[in-house]
């Protein structure tokens, strides 16, 4: 009898969820690595897959391995590949150890991979796109640990002023009137490792359109555990959906001894359906391909309305 072959590596889970896509693998324990292709952003890099060198940003939410392991290798592979140099964002409390793990691998390689690194604390904000910020909040972990929101800030006239003519408008503006009001729009919040509190409720978490968020544990018996391990249980994610406002909620971090079908259901039962419809888990990857090939259908048939029209 010959040896079986390895295993292969589990594929990136994907998500299209306009005007968004969520891409990337995380299993408990493993690796977790996510970006969003559209924000420039990957969150956490526990292993580096070549689809996560083209963003410009790796955000780290804490120091665990699963979710650092890859991350000098991503500094040196986008040196490699001609991208120029990465941007590490990470918690202020930890920036001394991210260095420091990166000048070791600097000694033993015997060259200098280049890299930015930029710690944040709480409730500073760092502007990644024309208008759009990441800002970083403190979670509940074994470690200092972070969350992130990532925040588009839109103006609008103020409505007392609607409707005046524009030379009046400039008139105000000129002696130094504000005429316009700013306003928080908050696009996608990715919790890390965590435990349920006081953060998950924040305005910038609770409002985003797609929360990208962990859960661990879905056995019944299993809460304790959860808590040891200052990990998410399916209870928490179920009593999290009643209050959450967000369109799309991501769960990810799921370990290899929870079948994908078995925690759908236990949050169901715990949820109910109608909860649930905008839950989405990133390693499911069969669910997640029937979906996106019906969303491409419905592109396809729209496109070929508008060219009939046209």
């Amino acid at each position: 009898m010959i040896p079986r072959p390895p295993p292969r590596e589990g594929s990136l889970g994907f998500l299209y969820l306009p005007p968004f896509r969520v891409q990337g693998f995380s299993v408990a324990g493993e690796a977790t690595t996510i970006s969003i292709p559209e924000m420039d952003v990957c969150f956490d890099m526990g292993k580096a897959p070549r689809a996560h060198l083209a963003p410009k940003y790796c955000v780290l939410s804490h120091g665990h391995m699963d979710h650092i392991g890859g991350l000098s290798y991503w500094c040196s592979q986008r040196n490699f590949q001609g991208m120029g140099p990465g941007t590490i964002v990470c918690d202020k409390r930890i920036e001394s150890d991210v260095r420091g793990m990166m000048d070791g691998f600097q000694a033993l390689e015997r060259q200098k991979t280049p890299y930015e690194l930029i710690a944040l604390e709480e409730g500073d904000e760092l502007e990644i796109k024309n208008n759009i910020v990441l800002r970083p909040f403190h979670t509940e972990h074994t470690c200092p640990s972070s969350g992130y929101s990532i925040i588009e800030k839109r103006t609008k006239l103020k409505p007392e002023l609607v409707g005046l003519p524009q030379e009046k408008i400039k008139e105000l503006k000129l002696r130094g009137e504000e005429i316009i009001n700013t306003f928080e729009v908050p696009l996608i919040a990715y919790t890390g490792d965590t435990l349920p509190g006081p953060h998950l409720l924040r305005d910038d978490v609770m409002n985003a359109q797609i929360i990208i968020t962990e859960c661990t544990f879905f056995e019944k018996d299993h809460e304790q555990r959860a808590k040891v391990g200052m990990h998410m249980h399916v209870n928490d994610i179920a009593e999290w959906l009643k209050v959450a406002q967000c369109e799309h909620m991501v769960i990810c971090h799921i370990s290899r001894r929870t079948h994908l079908g078995q925690a759908r259901k236990a949050l169901i039962d715990v949820a109910g359906k109608e909860l649930c419809e905008k839950v989405h888990f990133l390693m499911d990857h069969r669910t997640n391909r029937d979906r996106y090939d019906i969303q491409a259908e419905e592109a396809q048939k729209m496109e070929e309305e508008l060219a009939s029209r046209a």
